[in-house]
């Protein structure tokens, strides 16, 4: 008699086969999908004897499913522009937590939430390695990140003023020019000094760092920090003071701020002077001081070492974080666990986890989203060849039928 184990077998996996891939192109656009392809294997065998020839005469039991691998190859890179986006080019997975429960995943569309953390898009935190004063910490161990508006930039005192300033070399003795230059306390506050210039002789001026009385409490306004003499050649090339004046101090901030020295840079690197004494209009072209105000995330970007770089309202950029990637000696032992996760398993082995870039991690792609890789001409072909495997089965389920039919009509 026919035996209806076998077609339905067929039937079972043939199923299963189709569910997978209608499971694949419904995923098709879904961020860092990876596809799953069925394999059967054939069941045991029941020996009916032997020929003539000594050989075994076997009749199968049917088929079942052996396994329904991955495919970790590299889906497209769509550049999307959006900040939290990235796309991991090569080996690896983002490592995320929630509740306590560490799983990896291939979709970098991540968002910032409520508390400033990088998270994905169900709320799980994305982690890597922090960033103190710009210094990324890799002993620190894995940490969520920090991204949001709320992260600040802390205030830097000024330690050098600049000043590229010409002086009038056929003014009159007597003549005064002045140029303000803003610089910082360490508490991030403003205050305005005043470069004083006053023509002296020919070749000859002397200069006054004042700043207001309101800023330091004096008792005189302006309040005078420093004073001196600058001295000229016939080319107008500044002679005297022959290095930059440092040491100059400002103490009694009344807002608090710790004492400020700073140098006044008078020369670059190749000796050349910010200060010169031209026969033109007295006038200074440009100001630069260190110095910076305390600021607030702006923008950041990720590079393609998982480097997390902010820019700050205060104009200041500093290094925040750094996205870090797990590799697994066995992919394909990972345990799906859908909302595009994996989980490790025994199988899996234990991850490995570090920078991207390192020890044969792949690299990231900031503002960048790596697609599915389900190939739909692919699916469609095997589809077509799933829905024939599951006919013919059809087909000799309804054939064991007719004869078992006409079987038990040898009785009438």
């Amino acid at each position: 008699m026919p035996t209806f184990s076998i077609p339905l077998s067929g039937l079972t996996a043939s199923s299963i086969a189709l569910s997978t891939i209608a499971n694949n192109l419904a995923n098709l656009n879904t961020i860092g999908y990876k596809d799953s392809r069925v394999l059967f294997r054939d069941l045991f065998y029941q020996s009916l004897g032997t020929n003539g020839a000594g050989d075994a005469i076997q009749q199968g039991a049917g088929t079942a499913v052996s396994s329904i691998p991955a495919s970790f190859t590299q889906g497209s890179v769509d550049p999307s522009g959006v900040a939290t986006d990235v796309a991991i080019l090569g080996d690896g997975f983002f490592v995320v937590t929630k509740n306590g429960v560490v799983s990896y995943t291939r979709a970098g569309n991540f968002e910032v939430d409520k508390n400033s953390l990088l998270v994905t898009s169900d709320g799980q935190m994305v982690m890597g390695y922090p960033a103190v004063n710009g210094v990324l910490n890799p002993g620190q161990g894995l940490t969520s990140l920090a991204l949001g508006a709320g992260t600040i930039s802390p205030a830097t005192a000024t330690a050098n003023v600049q000043l590229r300033t010409n002086l009038d070399a056929t003014a009159a003795v007597g003549t005064v020019y002045s140029a303000p230059v803003t610089i910082y306390d360490s508490l991030g506050a403003s205050h305005v000094l005043m470069f004083t210039y006053t023509k002296t002789a020919t070749n000859a001026w002397d200069y006054s760092i004042s700043i207001p009385a309101a800023d330091v409490g004096g008792a005189v306004d302006p309040t005078v920090l420093q004073t001196g003499s600058l001295t000229f050649d016939g080319n107008g090339n500044l002679t005297s003071p022959a290095s930059d004046v440092a040491g100059i101090n400002i103490t009694g901030f009344v807002d608090g701020a710790n004492d400020l020295t700073f140098t006044w840079k008078l020369y670059d690197p190749n000796n050349a002077g910010f200060l010169t004494q031209m026969a033109s209009p007295s006038s200074t072209s440009s100001t630069q001081q260190d110095g910076a105000g305390s600021g607030t995330l702006v923008k950041f970007e990720i590079g393609s070492d998982g480097t997390i770089t902010g820019a700050f309202s205060n104009g200041k950029t500093a290094i925040l974080g750094q996205l870090a990637l797990a590799t697994f000696a066995n992919n394909q032992g990972l345990l799906r666990t859908g909302n595009n996760g994996f989980s490790e398993t025994l199988a899996s082995g234990q991850p490995v986890i570090g920078g991207p870039g390192t020890s044969g991690r792949g690299t990231l792609a900031g503002g960048a989203l790596e697609l599915s890789n389900v190939d739909i001409a692919k699916e469609f072909a095997a589809l077509i060849v799933a829905q024939r495997g599951f006919q013919a089965n059809a087909r000799a389920v309804t054939t064991f039928d007719e004869i078992t039919q006409e079987t038990i009509n040898l009785k009438r």
